[in-house]
């Protein structure tokens, strides 16, 4: 079937869908006009929120009542559950996991492989043996702060904030909050310095945070 012939019904939805000529469509409307970019090989439910200068990328798939922001880029093969919430300016690399209960505020940076739990105490089956449903367990949330950097493989363990501008380093498993401006590393993560908004290392986390302004003054 010729992807033209879909065009009623995806209009009718609200979904993207692409003509034979190439070009993404949303509720009749080319995305182009939207500034919207849905790559053809991404899933994106007609119930998910996506906000104007959006990419998404091949492979990523966005479940219903998703909300992500203006101005996002969200890599190859991420996963961005149902509810979670993305806001403005959100760099989402390759095969990033977003699970429910997850608040990403404006300008976060999560790294390629990242993963954000939703449940402190999993597991597949209850006692008697049955098969775990929605109602046997609950949700975690997480919340992300202001430009905070979340690195490459890190784990993001359900029921902390991490703070403005602090930075995950690649591989930390985080069980506890980070304060803003923090620097963690490891497993489990633990603070290993301060760092302003540009990244650059601080003695403390007042230094890092009168940087921060001294470098937003600039601009």
């Amino acid at each position: 079937m010729r992807a033209l012939t879909l065009a009623p019904l995806a209009t009718a939805l609200g979904v993207a869908y692409q003509t034979s000529c190439g070009c993404r469509c949303i509720e009749g409307r080319p995305v182009k006009d939207l500034m919207i970019k849905i790559h053809a090989q991404a899933e994106v439910s007609p119930e998910a929120d996506i906000g104007d200068g959006t990419m998404v990328w091949r492979n990523v798939q966005i479940r219903e009542k998703a909300r992500i922001g203006r101005g996002c880029i969200i890599g190859q093969g991420a996963y961005v559950e149902y509810g979670v919430v993305i806001g403005d300016r959100v760099k989402i690399q390759n095969n990033a996991s977003l699970y429910s209960g997850l608040t990403l505020e404006d300008g976060v940076f999560v790294g390629p492989h990242v993963v954000f739990t939703n449940d402190k105490v999993p597991r597949g089956i209850n006692p008697d043996g049955s098969l775990k449903s929605a109602d046997d367990w609950t949700v975690g949330s997480t919340l992300v702060r202001y430009g905070a950097a979340i690195g490459a493989c890190a784990v993001i363990v359900t029921g902390v904030t991490v703070g403005r501008w602090a930075m995950v380093g690649s591989g930390a498993v985080v069980t506890k909050d980070v304060p803003d401006h923090a620097l963690v590393v490891g497993n489990p993560a633990r603070v290993a310095g301060w760092v302003s908004a540009s990244g650059k290392r601080c003695a403390t986390q007042r230094e890092a945070s009168e940087l921060t302004q001294a470098e937003q003054n600039q601009r």
